[in-house]
């Protein structure tokens, strides 16, 4: 007698348990990449959020310092101006004197027998009109305006004979260079 034993079925059924638990195995494992994809995204995503905030907080502050540079641009150009007005209104203050010195020099250099018509100033440059006697008073006032300390290398544009008031007389023109005393001044300083 033989007994027959029919294992078929009994495989059968080990197999579908290996297939439900390897079902089960793919969908955990399923399941745990979509939760890792899920996990990874939001993540991501809240990185993203927190360095954009960041952008955005930088961009602000870069925006508000702009504005402050603009803003002490501005100051500087508003500190030169009015070091460039205190710089004239001193330079005014310093020549107020000059004009007053310059015609007592005049008055003190100019020999007899002479008188000026027309005085004009351009630049550094005085231009004197003026009758003289002779024109050895001329020399005579060119030599005394180099040895002047307001005025330097006069020098003589023109002189000419001319009748004033009828007298015979020379009529000149000569050009001569002004220093200024705050010039000499520092000069003198400086030696």
């Amino acid at each position: 007698m033989t007994i027959r034993i029919n294992l078929l079925p009994h495989r059968e059924i080990k197999r579908a348990a290996r297939r439900r638990q390897l079902n089960v195995l793919l969908g955990a494992a399923a399941a745990a990449g979509v939760a890792t994809v899920v996990l990874g995204h939001t993540i991501i995503a809240a990185r993203l959020d927190n360095q954009q905030a960041r952008n955005q907080y930088l961009t602000e502050q870069i925006a508000k310092l702009d504005n402050q540079i603009g803003q002490i641009s501005k100051i500087k150009e508003e500190t030169h101006a009015l070091l460039e007005r205190k710089r004239v209104v001193e330079t005014l203050q310093d020549n107020r004197t000059e004009v007053v010195h310059l015609f007592d020099q005049l008055i003190k250099l100019l020999p007899e027998g002479m008188y000026l018509s027309s005085i004009k100033e351009n630049g550094n440059v005085l231009t004197i009109n003026g009758y003289a006697q002779s024109s050895a008073r001329v020399s005579t006032l060119m030599r005394s305006l180099e040895g002047s300390q307001w005025f330097k290398k006069p020098s003589l544009v023109e002189i000419k004979a001319a009748t004033v008031n009828n007298l015979r007389a020379n009529e000149f023109t000569l050009n001569v260079q002004l220093t200024h005393m705050a010039d000499t001044d520092g000069k003198k300083a400086k030696s």
